[in-house]
């Protein structure tokens, strides 16, 4: 069964190159030119990761993958002609799972779409971790403070997956997202230092004690309890 990915972008031209080169991959593309039509697709049919684009009339990509956020899990890879960071830290908070900046080779976007379709992928060993009061389900994705469940973005959740992983140890800023898997996600250390900003505040009034910042090195999360 092919991989079926729809793309949520006004630009024509992109949707035939795209068809093209992606279906030589085995990988069928539908087309959405407008944000609304895009979640409309999704309603009525099952895709197995969205394409992306930002900059659109009318609803515009952000808009969109909050929308898509609230009613599903499918991988998003966010394109966009913006090449500022805060872009990138935004769609990312809004739950997309990567990132690439106009323009790109075909090429490149496939390496990445395979990128997040492999981590989208349920791990055969049924890996989960726990450490004080937090609890991870890593083939499912899932996480939970206390036994209370805690809604992480693909990328947040990663990185507190690195974290647990190595508890007790210090991860280098510039390693972490390596640790995660994420090592094709092209963001800076700035993007890393807000989603640990964020991961704090969603694991409650403990989190600055269970992930702690080692200055001029990188983050720690405690062996010891908070």
């Amino acid at each position: 069964m092919s991989t079926r990915v729809l793309l949520i972008d006004d630009d024509t031209r992109m949707y035939e190159l795209l068809e093209q080169y992606l279906g030589q991959q085995g990988i069928k593309v539908s087309h959405a030119p407008d944000g609304g039509r895009g979640l409309a697709a999704l309603d009525s049919q099952a895709f197995d990761a969205v394409l992306l684009d930002v900059m659109m009339p009318g609803m515009d990509g952000l808009e969109v993958c909050r929308r898509i956020r609230s009613r599903s899990t499918v991988p998003i890879l966010m394109l966009t002609a913006r090449g500022d960071e805060t872009d990138r830290v935004v769609g990312l908070e809004l739950g997309a799972d990567d990132y690439l900046a106009k323009p790109f080779s075909p090429r490149e976007l496939l390496a990445r779409l395979r990128a997040v379709l492999r981590r989208a992928q349920p791990s055969a060993m049924a890996e989960k971790l726990e450490a004080h009061g937090v609890s991870l389900d890593v083939p499912a994705r899932e996480a939970r403070v206390n036994g209370r469940r805690v809604e992480l973005t693909g990328l947040e959740f990663d990185l507190l997956v690195a974290l647990v992983r190595r508890a007790g140890r210090v991860i280098p800023r510039d390693a972490l997202l390596g640790e995660a898997g994420r090592s094709d996600t092209l963001v800076g250390e700035r993007t890393v230092d807000v989603h640990i900003s964020h991961l704090r505040q969603k694991l409650g009034e403990d989190g600055a004690k269970l992930i702690k910042t080692v200055r001029g090195v990188g983050y720690l999360f405690a062996r010891e309890g908070p």
